[in-house]
């Protein structure tokens, strides 16, 4: 194999496993230290649904690519740790929604936080014409893996 294919393989896999490792330790603050970032990605995708007014249970699993059942779980979880609450439809008794409480929002915020410190160190790193090259490269990468969901 190329040395470009053994570099852009082992960037990859090198990449996402730091990402993930970095995400875990910003978690772990004293606040949000009962959290795993899997949790912190369901209360990410609770805020963003809210946002649309599409947080019921099976939009936020069909974000999420789980199914309802692992979503329930997960939501269990985290209404038990204070991060999300159930909420009944006032139109539709039969809708229940899901909401970030107070608690939930600020893990949010603190989140978002941290991709903005990672992404801001990124760009600094670059020129506007490396960045592009950068954004192409991202975007192919994005398109595999959009190409590859079930």
């Amino acid at each position: 194999m190329s040395n470009e294919y053994n570099r852009i393989n082992n960037f990859l896999v090198g990449v996402f496993n730091e990402v993930l490792k970095t995400e875990e330790a910003s978690l772990k603050t004293k606040e949000f230290k009962n959290l795993s970032v899997r949790e912190m990605h369901v209360i990410e995708a609770v805020c963003e649904a809210e946002k649309t007014n599409t947080n019921t249970a099976s939009n936020i699993a069909a974000a999420q690519r789980v199914t309802s059942g692992t979503l329930a779980t997960a939501i269990n979880t985290l209404e038990k740790k204070g991060y999300v609450k159930r909420i009944q439809d006032e139109q539709d008794k039969r809708v229940v929604r899901i909401f970030a409480t107070d608690k939930g929002k600020a893990a949010n915020q603190m989140h978002a936080d941290f991709h903005h410190q990672m992404v801001s160190a990124i760009m600094s790193a670059m020129s506007e014409e490396e960045l592009a090259v950068f954004v192409k490269g991202l975007a192919s990468v994005h398109d595999f893996f959009k190409g590859r969901q079930a």
